[in-house]
């Protein structure tokens, strides 16, 4: 079956060629036009924590560490 294919391929230059600048236009259409939030944010999820305990001077930290 793939030779075949690969026959029909040599054989049909111009079709593979407007194939494939057809697929590669497509796919830059779709990238072009893709929505911003479509895109994952890959950084880490963090939260900031503010504590303050009786006998301690008011001081902030923050105390960051990966969510998993």
């Amino acid at each position: 079956m793939i030779a075949r294919l690969i026959a029909a391929s040599a054989r049909n230059l111009m079709l593979v060629l407007i194939g494939s600048i057809f697929a590669v236009a497509v796919g830059v259409y779709a990238v072009l036009h893709l929505p911003l939030d479509a895109i994952p944010d890959l950084s880490d999820t963090q939260v900031i924590i503010y504590t303050e305990y009786p006998g301690q001077a008011r001081r902030w930290s923050r105390i960051r560490s990966p969510i998993r």
